[in-house]
């Protein structure tokens, strides 16, 4: 289930908030609190920033992959909303999950394909050091 917010404030918290800024990465170790207490996107250009300050949010950064999306495509680390959401899902174990928020935009299943291997990789990792490590090998 995907629930909007109009303000940051309202956002609950306990779960994950997607930040590129964010000083450590989303890795499978981050799967209970996402579950719990959800995994939240903040709808705005991950490449002009700044981001909102999210105080007592559990604020991740996505690793390296390439947008699929028309204005970005191929660009690394510069993902839509939707793309960020579809990753982490990914990453987090939920594949089905992100196919069906893709489903809606013609790319959306060239994001997957972009990005199959370091997705791959960054699933399999355990700790946000594991996922920094596998981005080595893409970047």
């Amino acid at each position: 289930m995907i629930t909007t917010y109009g303000k940051t404030h309202q956002l609950p918290r306990g779960g994950v908030i997607l930040n590129p800024e964010a000083g450590v990465a989303l890795s499978p170790a981050d799967a209970p609190k996402a579950e719990s207490g959800g995994l939240g996107v903040i709808d705005t250009s991950w490449k002009r920033g700044p981001f909102p300050k999210l105080l007592n949010h559990r604020q991740r950064a996505l690793p390296y992959l390439l947008a699929a999306n028309p204005v970005n495509y191929g660009k690394p680390f510069v993902l839509s909303s939707v793309e960020a959401l579809a990753a982490a899902l990914v990453i987090l174990g939920h594949e089905e999950q992100a196919k069906i928020i893709l489903a809606k935009f013609a790319w959306g299943g060239q994001f997957l394909t972009l990005n199959r291997e370091p997705l791959r990789e960054y699933e399999k990792a355990r700790t946000s050091a594991d996922v920094v490590a596998a981005q080595a090998l893409f970047v």
